[in-house]
């Protein structure tokens, strides 16, 4: 069987913990729950004809207070960056930690997730600026932890991609 570390990426409430427990039970609560530090999940995947076992690291998020912690990152095959479409700011801090993740892994593989697209008419973030992080090589995926659009999608692709790079 195969493991592979991945950690889930993004600012403060923008849904990562949302995210993974959509991931893992396929359930959403409108409850809000800070992580404090990280809360580690796993689920196993059958990606061309192999298990996959995913430990997914849900960080805190990251905000003018509290910044991530390098040391959370090691031994990461790969990450999910996660934004809030509602809020345009959430991006910045995706790409801020984009940024420290490289120079800690390397060139790793990771996604974007833009959540909240059931909501994409209050969305700040436009389809110009995704287009725009597709042309630097980015995996740009919308969807939803509160309706399920994208998140098995997401999940998988990165698996896929964890793969092939192996």
């Amino acid at each position: 069987m195969i493991q592979k570390k991945i950690c889930l990426l993004g600012g403060f409430a923008v849904g990562k913990t949302s995210l993974v427990r959509r991931f893992i039970t396929d359930m959403f609560s409108e409850q809000y729950h800070t992580t404090i530090g990280v809360t580690i999940e796993k689920k196993t995947l059958l990606v061309a004809d192999q298990d996959v076992t995913l430990m997914i690291w849900d960080l805190y998020g990251e905000d003018d207070f509290q910044k991530m912690r390098e040391s959370y990152l090691r031994g990461s095959s790969g990450y999910i960056l996660v934004a809030d479409g509602m809020r345009r700011s959430t991006l910045d801090t995706a790409e801020a930690l984009h940024r420290l993740a490289q120079a800690t892994l390397g060139p790793v593989p990771f996604v974007l997730i833009v959540n909240k697209v059931d909501q994409v008419k209050e969305w700040e973030i436009d389809d110009a600026t995704l287009a725009r992080l597709r042309q630097q090589g980015w995996l740009v995926f919308t969807g939803s932890a509160k309706t399920g659009d994208g998140v098995p999608e997401l999940f998988m692709q990165l698996t896929q991609t964890l793969l092939a790079a192996a």
